[in-house]
């Protein structure tokens, strides 16, 4: 891969990823730092917690669409900067997103735990995998009222199917499945415990 080529999509997918939409959105609510509410987390189901469905809604919205514009542009752009295939790009783009997501510089590599940046970034490289994420989070959400758990499920379960369909990009997908389980280490161990808040539950 060229890196001077590579360089440019992976900036602007980690800038584009690095908007903390939940921290800010709060913020201009008048709710104070969301960080300091319920698990801390700058995501949309935290942001669920403060108890405006609306502003979760809005989170999740924008942190998924700029996972998707980080792979759009990186495919756009991929082609002056002679970065071929194009696809390459938008994979670089929507895996710098994702990584500025969970890892922003300006809130000290603290960010969110990427899952809406996830569907963002799989909606953009290849549409039915992040159709098959919505459909097995929401069928176990429905189940178990456990987000986590639901997103964990499905992050697993999703690359495994692009792999096994030969989906351009499953195994970077499959490294961003890794780093969202870590992000999810202390609800794995809630859940072994039994002690993981469900959806809507103040922590």
């Amino acid at each position: 891969m060229d890196l001077f080529a590579s360089l440019p999509i992976a900036l602007l997918g980690y800038l584009l990823g690095s908007i903390p939409f939940g921290l800010i959105l709060t913020r201009m609510a008048g709710l104070g730092d969301i960080r300091q509410i319920g698990s801390g987390n700058i995501g949309a189901t935290n942001v669920l917690r403060t108890g405006h469905k609306g502003l979760a809604a809005l989170t999740l919205f924008l942190d998924g669409a700029k996972g998707t514009a980080a792979v759009f542009a990186g495919q756009l752009l991929a082609p002056p900067l002679g970065l071929h295939p194009a696809e390459l790009g938008g994979l670089l783009g929507g895996m710098a997103a994702f990584f500025g997501h969970i890892f922003p510089v300006w809130l000290g590599f603290n960010g969110g735990k990427g899952v809406a940046t996830y569907i963002g970034v799989l909606l953009g490289v290849y549409w039915p995998a992040g159709v098959l994420f919505i459909a097995l989070w929401l069928a176990t959400a429905w189940f178990s009222r456990y987000s986590s758990l639901s997103a964990l499920l499905a992050s697993v379960v999703v690359p495994v199917v692009m792999l096994a369909s030969q989906v351009y990009g499953a195994v970077h997908l499959l490294i961003l499945s890794g780093f969202l389980i870590y992000k999810h280490r202390a609800n794995i161990e809630r859940l072994m415990a039994g002690t993981e808040p469900k959806i809507g539950q103040k922590k």
